[in-house]
């Protein structure tokens, strides 16, 4: 457990034991105050048996937790160093030693008060390396050492630290769960239980147990201290993350809950750790799990109820279907495509001996199994492309779209937010959006057709909103055709949900952008939806809503500025009305406003205003 570059723990053990024997051989010889320094003597004799007891220890232990000895042992060190230099001043009497020693009572009193705290936090060491052999009723030894007087945190931290490392499978389990109980106080108690050397004897607990209960102890201490970047970096540098993705593959459905957790908390916190996970291939177990008696046939049948098996043929069927061209492309991520049919035998086929367990398990371990998996899909897809891509390539779509269908509640939620990051990669990432949404892929349809659902027959802001910043992200894939993409957003844009509407105003925005090949027949259909009523109201409400209508309309004005209804709705006037603090803050607005005002101008007459009249600047 020694970091590279520390000293052997026998060598930092043997230091102190030398001192306490130069201690002990200046007190025999002191000539003056004999009998403080016998006192000091005997104080150190007993310092030096159990120090000898604690070398006798660590030698016998494979697996020893060495931070708290290191740190008891240089308090000891430092203590018996004081003791030498006041024992030596009492050695002989001479003028000189007269003048120079400062030798008092007082200052041994204080020695002695040093070395009794130092035996205390010796037998305090003992107790909890070896808890079994020192009377203690349970694995976790949590009285309090004179070192850690002033922050009682860090005694406890090392108690549950020791136990997890070195007790008995029922102590560990305790240990672990009191260490993540400590560590949901405050952040300072998480950082300390890092510090400490927390994170490697939890996962090892999770890593090489055999008991489900240890498993899901270590988990959810480990998601407790995953919560801010360095914490979850310390856990990927353990090599933690071989560890969660293997314990994902080959656990039952109770410890995979907890550990789908975990992945989507590192995923959350660390880039390095989402990217590490993907490297795993942690996502076609993640696609498989969330899979189970998902797809039904037209009976209503749960494909997956017979076995897991069944899913993986599934999975195998349509992988098949796009096996080539995934190929073809020359990915950098190759390799993993090539395992694929490895991936689901460690994902499932090895996890069969669970298969019962899992077709007999409580529906709410299920779902909440479900809900975490889809959590941890979400933040693996969050800000990455190459994620987002080997989710789509196990056709994990259309088993998200599934579950947009037919659930509800925080897996449907979980689903959308999947949808939204891997549609938002997509945007920006034309390969991923020509490969994963093509209008004759059954995915593809199947997460639109769910989509436009959720935006047109849900009365829920929190569902929408994904779902319409997902349809937007997709505006450069629809044809011209497909204008029924366009009528159910530009019906949110009078949505009494402000936040609704403007996100609607700003999918449409996608669509009606110059960078769209098919701008100007998006926006013919915007306008033939009856969109720029709604447009006009949304002038009237905040900055941000306003900034987006504003945008919408000029875009309209450029490529359909000949149509009536913007003359009918005074989109000119309304233009020409925008809040100037707008422009200070988006030099971009000031351009685009002008080109709208310009083209309205050629084609709409005002009372004593030329149609060409002079480009406004505002």
């Amino acid at each position: 457990m020694g970091s590279v570059g520390e000293k052997r723990i026998e060598d930092d053990l043997s230091y102190p034991i030398l001192l306490a024997e130069r201690v002990r051989s200046a007190a025999d010889e002191a000539e003056s105050f004999k009998a403080d320094c016998w006192e000091v003597g005997k104080q150190v004799d007993r310092l030096s048996q159990i120090l000898r007891t604690l070398v006798r220890f660590t030698t016998s232990v494979q697996s020893l937790y060495e931070r708290p000895i290191r740190r008891v042992i240089a308090e000891v060190s430092k203590n018996l160093e004081r003791a030498l230099t006041l024992v030596q001043k009492c050695k002989r009497h001479s003028i000189l030693s007269l003048v120079v020693r400062i030798t008092s009572a007082a200052d041994f009193r204080k020695v002695l008060n040093l070395l009794d705290a130092s035996v205390g936090d010796m037998k305090w060491l003992m107790g909890v390396l070896d808890a079994e052999n020192n009377g203690s009723a349970s694995g976790t030894f949590l009285s309090l050492p004179p070192i850690a007087s002033n922050d009682p945190i860090i005694s406890w931290v090392w108690s549950c630290i020791a136990t997890v490392q070195m007790g008995q499978l029922t102590d560990r389990i305790e240990a672990a769960n009191n260490l993540a109980s400590l560590a949901q106080d405050n952040d300072r108690n998480k950082k300390i239980a890092v510090e400490e050397g927390g994170v490697p004897p939890l996962l090892k607990l999770l890593k090489e147990s055999s008991s489900m209960e240890a498993q899901i102890a270590a988990a959810n201490a480990l998601l407790v201290l995953a919560n801010e970047p360095e914490r979850v970096r310390s856990i990927v540098e353990e090599m933690g993350v071989p560890i969660v993705v293997q314990v994902l593959r080959d656990s039952p459905m109770k410890v995979q809950i907890p550990v789908a957790k975990l992945i989507a908390r590192m995923a959350e916190y660390d880039p390095v750790a989402q990217e590490d996970f993907a490297r795993e291939n942690v996502i076609r177990p993640l696609v498989t799990l969330l899979s189970f008696e998902t797809f039904v046939d037209d009976s209503g049948t749960l494909l997956g109820k017979q076995s897991i098996h069944s899913i993986v043929q599934i999975n195998k069927e349509m992988e098949k279907n796009s096996w080539t061209s995934s190929n073809s492309r020359n990915y950098s991520y190759g390799p993993y495509a090539n395992s694929y049919s490895n991936l689901h035998v460690d994902g499932s086929t090895r996890g069969g001996n669970y298969r019962k367990e899992r077709e007999n398990e409580n529906p709410e371990v299920k779902i909440q199994l479900k809900i975490n998996c889809a959590e941890a899909l979400w933040m693996l897809a969050k800000g990455s492309a190459s994620n987002s891509r080997r989710i789509t390539e196990t056709k994990g779509l259309l088993c998200l779209a599934k579950l947009v269908e037919k659930e509800q509640g925080e897996l449907q939620y979980n689903s959308l937010m999947t949808i939204m990051e891997i549609t938002a990669a997509a945007e920006w990432h034309s390969d991923l959006r020509r490969a994963a949404f093509k209008m004759n892929s059954s995915a593809a349809k199947a997460v639109i057709d769910q989509l436009l659902r959720v935006i047109k027959e849900l009365d829920s802001p929190t569902l929408q909103i994904p779902a319409i910043r997902s349809i937007g992200s997709l505006a450069r894939t629809f044809p011209a055709r497909e204008t029924r993409v366009i009528c159910p957003l530009v019906t949110q844009l009078g949505n009494n949900n402000q936040e609704v509407a403007m996100e609607a105003a700003i999918a449409l925005g996608k669509f009606a952008s110059p960078d769209n090949f098919l701008s100007m027949d998006h926006c013919k259909s915007i306008i033939e939806f009856n969109g720029v009523p709604p447009l006009m109201r949304l002038l009237t409400c905040g900055e941000k809503t306003q900034l987006h209508a504003v945008v919408l309309l000029c875009y309209l004005a450029i490529h359909a500025g000949d149509h009536k209804a913007l003359e009918q709705a005074r989109v000119l006037t309304a233009i020409e009305g925008a809040d100037r603090t707008m422009f200070a803050q988006h030099p971009d607005l000031k351009d685009l406003v002008s080109r709208a005002i310009y083209q309205l101008n050629l084609y709409h007459t005002h009372t004593g205003v030329h149609p060409q009249r002079q480009l406004y600047a505002p």
